[in-house]
């Protein structure tokens, strides 16, 4: 005998009959659903401006054992070396090698809604900017001028923090420099102000360099480097793909971010459910008749509990449609925050993408299913005698 189901106008006709009741259910879920997608767009955003943008034919050389370039220390001397000794690395059409040696420090700059954050401020070698190339764009005035006390800032950073718009003068350490261009760029760089290498060196008093940045031949193996140069005696360097580099910089916030995502989304997911429960539970009561009547014309105990059970699912997805509705204007928003790898200030925007939405959509509907399971079961165990007799 084929399994009798209810037809879906039933659960339909439930839902538009006691629409008010289910709405409040459904803005339960909603609000979690849209909490749960903004913290979770939010790791997305930081992860994707990080670990997306970094290049796999450009190397990162640190000192060994750091974890990143922060931790790391390069002696001029050594950066030389690796500049103008290492096969792997590729040159210009004049020859030089496509190499900086390159400096890294955080700077506690005022931000423009109060208090204080640590930028990250680059040197940089005239390498850098070739090697970048079309993934850096200048977007007012002009690069720095190498030898001159000059920077250059990301973009984002000049609606964050003081004194990093064009025309601007930042004071580090004792040396003033001028702020002659605002660039773009695709990943973390935008979060960081550029210098020069050796003015910069001058105004903090600090000749090492933090890493070696170089661009690969091509067909050049970066693991087979790194085992090459893990145990040289002249320069041993612990040696990363710019995109690997960038990636392992991202786990402590971004695990922060999706544990925080789920603890709030959880908790607030926990209220959404009671919601639905009590929801559902009131909908079982004022249709006791209704469900003995189905009894009685021949529909199984599980047609009942499907049909229940998909009302309450049918709850959840509405609330997922009204919480992606609420999340989805934040995409693109750019905002930030610490960076718990380096402790410095992290540019980034909202990413909501379509795995997000789904995973949004399907924490929704569970959330709906699970609401409904219990007085769907108890609609289910109803005998048709005793629910046709209740009032």
């Amino acid at each position: 005998m084929a399994l009798k189901l209810l037809p879906l106008a039933y659960p339909l006709r439930s839902l538009r009959v006691r629409w008010t009741s289910s709405a409040y259910s459904a803005i339960g879920i909603a609000l979690s659903v849209a909490v749960f997608s903004a913290i979770l767009s939010l790791r997305t955003g930081f992860q994707d401006a990080f670990s997306e943008t970094g290049r796999e034919d450009v190397a990162i050389y640190l000192r060994p054992g750091a974890t990143s370039e922060g931790e790391s220390g390069i002696r001029k001397e050594q950066v030389e070396l690796l500049k103008k000794g290492r096969p792997e690395i590729a040159s210009d059409a004049s020859g030089i090698p496509l190499a900086a040696g390159e400096s890294y420090l955080a700077l506690n700059l005022k931000r423009l809604d109060g208090g204080t954050t640590n930028v990250p401020i680059r040197g940089i070698e005239p390498a850098s900017l070739q090697i970048h190339g079309a993934d850096l764009s200048i977007v007012e005035g002009r690069a720095i001028s190498f030898g001159a006390d000059e920077v250059m800032v990301g973009r984002p950073l000049g609606n964050r923090i003081k004194n990093c718009r064009l025309g601007d003068t930042l004071q580090i350490n004792y040396g003033l420099f001028r702020v002659v261009g605002v660039f773009e760029h695709g990943g973390a760089y935008s979060s960081e102000i550029w210098a020069d290498a050796d003015r910069l060196a001058g105004a903090i008093k600090r000749e090492v360099r933090q890493r070696v940045m170089a661009q690969m031949k091509p067909g050049v193996s970066i693991e087979s480097v790194a085992k090459e140069l893990e145990g040289d005696k002249q320069t041993p360097m612990k040696v990363l793909g710019e995109r690997a580099y960038f990636a392992s910089q991202t786990g402590a916030l971004g695990g922060t971010l999706l544990v925080l995502g789920f603890l709030i989304g959880g908790i607030m997911g926990i209220a959404a459910m009671l919601g639905a429960t009590n929801t559902m539970l009131a909908s079982v009561g004022s249709r006791t008749r209704e469900v003995g009547i189905l009894l009685s014309l021949g529909f199984g105990r599980f047609a009942i509990f499907v049909s229940f059970l998909l009302e309450s699912a049918l709850i959840g997805l509405a609330g997922a449609v009204v919480g992606l509705l609420l999340v989805v204007p934040l995409n693109g928003i750019e905002t930030g925050t610490t960076n718990f790898q380096t402790f410095t200030e992290a540019s980034f925007a909202f990413r909501i993408t379509p795995g997000l939405l789904l995973d949004a959509t399907i924490f929704a509907v569970v959330l709906g299913l699970i609401g409904g399971a219990a007085p769907a079961w108890k609609a289910a165990r109803l005998l048709p005698t005793q629910a046709l007799r209740r009032q």
